[in-house]
């Protein structure tokens, strides 16, 4: 097997994993438009970086992280619904991106590689990043995992119980926020939040407990990111979308069969 495929199945299979479980609770709290804001928001983080002559991934993680503290901080207020803050935030700061882009000199960028990913130009260093900021992620995924599941079954009761609500969902977006980072090479901008829906969509049809569910969200991420890399080494297609292609059917192949009663 090639160096760069083998780059290619590390990196995506390490997002894979870390996604599941993240994907599971953006699934049951319904936060997959919050998810599409702060990938949309990597792009400033990518034009930031230019500017700064700063490493892109420690930019964009900056700016995810930022952008989820501002929305946890916007959604405080009445005036506007969360929905409007979203659609918001995540027009104008992909937007920002763009013109920002535009205004550096010199600079010829590949914005196809951002937007749609560049899972088979993967680097060694770019591992590091996934591999150590996934394992940061999930281990507080499971120092989270409990006060996370209560606040997602009823907020209020959990409240009562001792739960720190607002901080415990804080996390949640910056964890988010760093999977998003680090994911943006594997599947692009504006793809990045299909590896944390669909498997998890997919694998709710399955599972009869929370952590069924993350743990088959977490196969169906991998078979997708194998899948994905093959058809696109065989027909010659785009790798980044083709693994989200892959996942698709496997979600419709999934949902095809009729349930269980």
């Amino acid at each position: 097997m090639d160096d760069f495929i083998l780059r290619a199945l590390l990196g995506g299979i390490g997002v894979a994993l870390v996604s599941a479980p993240l994907g599971a609770f953006v699934v049951w709290r319904r936060m997959s438009y919050f998810g599409s804001t702060l990938s949309h928001s990597a792009l400033l983080g990518v034009a930031l970086g230019f500017l700064l002559g700063v490493s892109l991934n420690l930019a964009v993680i900056v700016v995810c992280v930022g952008i989820a503290l501002l929305l946890g901080l916007f959604q405080q207020q009445r005036q506007l619904a969360s929905d409007t803050l979203l659609g918001i935030l995540a027009h104008s700061t992909l937007a920002i991106g763009l013109v920002a882009l535009a205004f550096i000199e010199g600079l010829r960028v590949d914005l196809m590689a951002y937007l749609f990913g560049d899972i088979l130009a993967i680097t060694v260093s770019d591992l590091w990043w996934i591999w150590i900021g996934g394992a940061l992620t999930l281990l507080a995924m499971v120092a989270l995992w409990r006060p996370l599941l209560a606040i997602t079954v009823h907020e209020d009761l959990a409240r009562v119980e001792g739960v720190p609500v607002r901080w415990v969902s804080t996390l949640f977006m910056l964890m988010i926020a760093l999977v998003i980072a680090v994911a943006m090479k594997i599947v692009g901008i504006l793809l990045i939040t299909s590896l944390l829906i669909i498997p998890a969509a997919t694998a709710r049809r399955l599972a009869s407990t929370p952590e069924q569910m993350a743990l088959i969200a977490a196969v169906i991420g991998v078979l997708s990111v194998a899948g994905g890399i093959q058809a696109s080494l065989l027909w010659d297609t785009p790798a980044g979308p083709s693994i989200v292609v892959a996942a698709t059917l496997l979600f419709l192949a999934v949902y095809a069969v009729p349930a269980r009663r």
